[in-house]
């Protein structure tokens, strides 16, 4: 899902009041309709059949390109069944994104309260958001276009998953991209024509380039992060089109919303799935349809399961197919037992709220976006603020000194944002993330009119794992979310390294002709550490414990013999037939960057499993009854 939080400085300063944003946002729905060939996806939901070939549970990020993929066959008759509704206006306006976190369009899930992380926000807790409508989490992100490294990919294919190295996933990537940018388009590893658009933002602020400088002064290229090489930075590259969002379901559900043979059902919710408890059968699914009572929709082939790394799983138990123990004690029949449902569990974390101060006036303001000449330039010309990818403008994966050198495997990956946690003044983004008052009021109060800038250091693979759990056998009650966030100790020492590497951003040549320096005001409960120490640094890290939204590993793929897999290599739910999971919670180890392009990468790669198994079944079908008509015409012959 998904950057919004460290991109709400600028999203919020520059929406400022309601009144802004929602002219914005009706004269940007004007502009689509007028624009825009797609039209919106026809909801079916009051006309659901009994029976379809294939069901998709989930239609975000992996699920509208499954469902794409798989009515591309004119006779299998497909259902994609989303929990929430359509995409807004608002969320089409990729400035506006801060505003999208905590709204209906957002499951608003939290974490449990830790005594070890997430301390500088209410309870404990960290906001997971996670997008409860068409398009999935594609819809509330930042939109950044990252594909992860390749040993990722050589790795998932070591630990017993053929089919999965980089050489065989990139052509996947391919499929779906459609790259505006002309210096990239014409590589070996861009490609254009696909549904889902991906270029840079049309606007930046002069510290775009100064990031990139500052990059080059420590020793990093600047390159393409998704091309040969990852370790390096560039300006950022999102999924957008003409200045606006392109989600999942804008990229990969309108243009198809007139096929006959797909019904995509909105606030729509699966309670269950209908295995046969004694043939391992998968025979449908049982569905919730706005309060009203539950009701069962039969499949002939296969339900695909692409609710996410927090609703799969939770889908799952719920159906009987997890820990023995744990359905037990909410008396869910057993039907499958497999332990490896829920575990796994891994985040890309990082240091929220690291704020560099600058003398000029280049950053993200209220004061400065909060105008009618910027959503002027958004409506007529499809460029300016408004436009900026969730307000982060620079990457970059760069090598602590735990990184393995002898390779391209960068451990830390930085989000470049010309704004902080107090660009807005207060409004937006303290509530967004939770903050408690003595947090913002003693450190970003005091920076209120002040040109802030900002480096997020993530660690891209973590050591830590949680697990995810459910609270009880009702459907619409939350799972119990445990991600144990720097429970390893070098998740610790490595995110410390990052921290430093991003001081020296700071006190490059390059930002420092701005009078860059830090904000040094300490976090309430670290000021008995010298601030930029290692032991100051650890404790802002279980404080102000910043997580991107990027949950998975939690229907964890893998051979049999892992006692943790969930699905295998094909992505079949092991033990249970006729039932495949495709979306983020599959990653047997979470990808070195931002996974939404990966999980749209998941939904191609799955679909085409699909389409492969059934066509094969059905030529061996041919094959049988041209057996079957030749053995009888050569026994009426013997006759």
């Amino acid at each position: 899902m998904a950057l919004l939080a460290l991109g709400a400085g600028m999203s919020t300063a520059m929406a400022g009041l309601w009144a802004l944003p929602l002219l914005i946002a009706g004269i940007a729905y004007h502009r689509y309709e007028t624009l825009d060939p797609e039209s919106r996806v026809i909801d079916a939901s009051n006309k659901i059949k009994d029976e379809y070939d294939f069901i998709v549970i989930g239609g975000g990020s992996a699920g509208a390109v499954v469902a794409n993929r798989l009515s591309e066959v004119p006779e299998w008759k497909v259902l994609l069944i989303e929990a929430g509704g359509d995409e807004t206006e608002i969320s089409d306006v990729p400035g506006l994104a801060g505003y999208l976190q905590q709204s209906e369009l957002d499951w608003q899930y939290q974490t449990s309260p830790s005594e070890t992380s997430c301390l500088a926000m209410h309870n404990r807790q960290c906001n997971w958001p996670r997008g409860k409508v068409l398009g999935g989490s594609s819809v509330l992100n930042a939109m950044l276009y990252v594909r992860g490294n390749r040993h990722d990919y050589d790795h998932w294919e070591r630990l017993g998953n053929p089919g999965w190295s980089y050489d065989h996933v990139l052509p996947y990537f391919l499929k779906s991209e459609d790259n505006r940018n002309p210096y990239l388009a014409k590589t070996p590893y861009h490609s254009t024509g696909g549904y889902l658009t991906v270029q840079e933002s049309p606007w930046h602020t002069p510290l775009a380039l100064t990031f990139l400088q500052a990059c080059h002064e420590l020793g990093y290229d600047n390159r393409d992060i998704n091309g040969e090489y990852q370790t390096g930075c560039m300006i950022a590259q999102g999924t957008i089109r003409r200045g606006s969002r392109c989600s999942t379901a804008k990229a990969f559900l309108r243009p198809v919303n007139l096929r006959k043979n797909l019904d995509v059902s909105l606030k729509t919710l699966v309670s269950k799935i209908i295995v046969d408890p004694v043939t391992k059968q998968t025979l449908g699914v049982e569905i919730l349809q706005k309060g009203k009572a539950k009701r069962a929709v039969q499949v002939r082939k296969e339900v695909v399961l692409s609710a996410g790394a927090i609703g799969s799983p939770q889908i799952l138990m719920l159906s009987g197919i997890g820990p023995p123990d744990h359905l037990a004690r909410f008396k869910i029949p057993l039907v499958q037992a497999l332990p490896g449902v829920g575990e796994n569990l891994q985040d890309h974390i990082g240091l929220g709220g690291l704020t560099f101060i600058i003398d000029k006036p280049f950053t993200f303001t209220k004061e400065r976006f909060q105008t009618v000449p910027v959503a002027l330039e958004y409506i007529l010309n499809e460029r300016g603020p408004l436009s900026t990818l969730g307000g982060v403008e620079g990457l970059a994966f760069v090598n602590t000194k735990y990184a393995n050198h002898s390779e391209d495997f960068p451990d830390v990956q930085f989000h470049f944002a010309p704004s902080s946690v107090n660009s807005d003044g207060g409004e937006q983004i303290r509530k967004i993330l939770g903050i408690r008052d003595i947090v913002y009021n003693t450190m970003y109060k005091p920076l209120i009119g002040s040109e802030t800038w900002t480096i997020l250091p993530l660690l891209l693979r973590p050591k830590s794992a949680g697990t995810l759990r459910l609270r009880s056998r009702n459907p619409l009650h939350h799972p119990n979310i445990r991600p144990n966030y720097l429970s390893h100790p070098e998740d610790v020492f490595t995110l410390i390294e990052g921290i430093r590497i991003a001081m020296q951003i700071s006190n490059t040549t390059a930002f420092r002709k701005f009078g860059s320096r830090p904000h040094t005001i300490p976090m309430p409960g670290c000021k008995k550490y010298a601030f930029d120490t290692d032991p100051y640094w650890e404790c802002a890290l279980r404080h102000f414990t910043f997580t991107i939204y990027h949950p998975t590993g939690t229907c964890k793929m893998g051979p049999a013999r892992d006692q943790l897999a969930v699905v295998d290599h094909e992505l079949r739910v092991h033990g249970v037939k006729g039932l495949r999971v495709m979306d983020g919670s599959i990653m047997p180890m979470i990808v070195s960057g931002n996974p939404n392009a990966p999980i749209i990468m998941i939904g191609e790669k799955g679909a085409d499993m699909v389409k492969n198994a059934w066509y094969h079944s059905k030529e061996d079908e041919d094959i049988d009854e041209l057996t079957q008509i030749v053995d009888s015409d050569d026994n009426q012959s013997v006759k």
